[in-house]
C-alpha cells in the first residue's frame, strides 16, 4: 500500500512491511557482511515488519523501530538523529558503532568510503544499475552510517526517503555496504500498513540511540 503524503522522514510513525517483489535482492550484501547461508536463507523467507515511532525530544528527532522478522528474533533500532556515534550490539550483525541524522535535498555528504556513483545511488538519483533515473519525492531524508567492530569489518550507509514506484508513493531505504574494496547496493521498498497500535512495553535493546541510565 502506498504511503500518504503526510508520512515523511520527519513524521515516520506507522507500520511498514518489506515488499520483497519490489526490493532488490540482498543475499550477496548479507554474505559480504559475514552472515551464514542458514541465516541468509531465514531472512529471505521471513516477512519483515517495521513498527516505527518518531518523535522530538529536547529539539532532537528520535526514531524508534521495532523490527519483527517471522522465524527470527525481534530487534530494536532506536536512533537519535544528532549524528553522534554510539555503540550497539546487534543480535544478527554483532558489535556495531553508528550514527544517524536528517538531511535535506542538495545537502547530502556521504560518510563511507564510496565513489561518486555510490553517492548518486544513495541519494536516489539512479537505481542499482547506475543507469535508470530515480529520485526522492520529499526534501527531508534520513542518513544512517554504521561500522562493524568485529572481525567482519564492514561499513554500511543508508538513506531513507520516499520514491514513486509504479505510480505509488513508497517508503524506501537505499543501502550500501563496503568491505575490503567490495561494495553491494540495494534498494529496499516497503508497503505502508497504517498507524501501529500503541505498545504497553518497549524493548530495551537500543541501536544508535540513548542507553538507559
Amino acid at each position: 500500500m502506498a504511503a500518504p503524503p503526510e508520512i515523511t522522514c520527519i513524521n515516520l510513525s506507522g507500520k511498514f512491511v518489506m515488499n520483497k517483489t519490489l526490493s532488490d535482492d540482498i543475499d550477496s550484501m548479507l554474505a559480504l557482511q559475514g552472515l551464514s547461508w542458514l541465516t541468509r536463507t531465514a531472512i529471505s523467507l521471513a516477512t519483515v515488519v517495521l513498527t516505527i515511532k518518531e518523535y522530538k525530544k529536547d529539539d532532537v528527532y528520535h526514531v524508534d523501530i521495532t523490527s519483527v522478522a517471522s522465524g527470527l528474533t525481534t530487534t530494536q533500532e532506536n536512533r537519535t538523529l544528532d549524528w553522534q556515534e554510539r555503540d550497539h550490539h546487534d543480535r544478527i550483525f554483532g558489535n556495531c558503532r553508528g550514527k544517524s541524522r536528517l538531511w535535506n535535498t542538495g545537502e547530502y555528504k556521504m560518510e563511507g568510503p564510496g565513489t561518486e556513483e555510490d553517492a548518486v545511488f544513495l541519494q536516489a538519483q539512479k537505481l542499482k544499475d547506475g543507469q535508470t533515473d530515480s529520485k526522492f519525492l520529499d526534501d527531508e531524508h534520513l542518513q544512517s552510517w554504521v561500522k562493524n567492530m568485529d572481525e567482519a569489518g564492514w561499513q554500511a550507509e543508508q538513506n531513507w526517503g520516499f520514491e514513486d514506484i509504479s505510480g505509488e508513493r513508497r517508503y524506501t531505504r537505499r543501502v550500501l555496504v563496503w568491505k575490503e574494496g567490495e561494495i553491494r547496493r540495494a534498494r529496499l521498498v516497503y508497503d505502508y500498513k497504517g498507524q501501529a497500535e500503541k505498545k504497553e512495553d518497549d524493548e530495551d535493546d537500543l541501536a544508535y540511540g540513548e542507553d538507559n541510565e
